[in-house]
């Protein structure tokens, strides 16, 4: 296997891992209240999960590229490990709402209740954000719209972690230095 695709494959599939530990950590260890520290904790397991992008194109471009690399493979690297940490986020969440907690959107629907009458919304608010809820469920139950749903959560963060770390990490070579070290390469052997 290609150390470029090992490492794309690794970092994803840990960036994956990570991601995971964060949705069972919020799920688990907020007793299932759906709230904004859930979010908090979920989207924060997945910016952690993304900075693996960062260490592997760094590694990518220092160990194997000499210390440069275009913005172009930097941005597809990062792309391609989101796209793997994203497909293991949603494959497990389909697992996880399919067999382990087929009434999820029946609880998020109650958490958004409670949140909604302790913030004092109208009678007429609470049954319209209820009856969005009830189609979100309806939808919920088809795994392919689940899962696309699911990726809108995810993915876009990983572009734009990959997009920022493309940014940050591209290093063209110098044409004077490549020519420079071809020449000594020549030259040496």
């Amino acid at each position: 296997m290609k150390p470029l695709t090992k490492s794309i494959i690794t970092h994803g599939l840990l960036g994956g891992f990570i991601s995971v530990l964060g949705f069972f950590f919020m799920e688990y260890a907020n007793g299932n209240n759906h709230n904004e520290w859930s979010m908090v904790a979920g989207y924060a397991s997945m910016l952690l999960a993304f900075s693996l992008i960062f260490v592997a194109i760094k590694n990518y471009r220092d160990k194997q590229l000499g210390g440069y690399i275009t913005f172009g493979r930097a941005f597809k690297t990062g792309l391609l490990i989101a796209i793997v940490t994203s497909t293991v986020y949603v494959l497990v969440w389909l697992v996880y709402f399919t067999y382990v907690s087929p009434d999820f959107m029946e609880n998020y629907s109650d958490a958004m209740l409670k949140q909604m009458t302790a913030e004092g919304k109208s009678a007429a608010e609470i049954q319209e954000a209820m009856a969005e809820m009830k189609k979100w469920a309806e939808w919920y139950k088809n795994p392919f719209i689940n899962m696309a749903i699911t990726y809108t959560e995810i993915l876009p963060l990983g572009i734009i972690i990959s997009l920022i770390t493309a940014l940050i990490l591209k290093k063209k070579q110098d044409p004077q230095r490549a020519e420079a070290e071809a020449f000594l390469n020549e030259t040496t052997e």
